[in-house]
């Protein structure tokens, strides 16, 4: 699963993603895919896993 949880933001026309993927180049090609890609404004930010979280399948 490359989408793993999608958000709205309160009283804005936007959203924050998380995306699960092997490199920035795949997520270059995921988010180029989307059908509104060329309109849209895009901030990425990497993540990784809590040494403290308490689920197992949280990557």
């Amino acid at each position: 699963m490359v989408w793993r949880h999608l958000w709205r933001i309160g009283e804005q026309y936007a959203n924050v993603s998380v995306f699960d993927v092997d490199s920035p180049a795949h997520l270059h090609d995921v988010l180029s895919r989307l059908p509104l890609f060329p309109y849209m404004r895009i901030e990425v930010t990497a993540l990784c896993r809590h040494a403290s979280s308490i689920r197992e399948d949280d990557r």
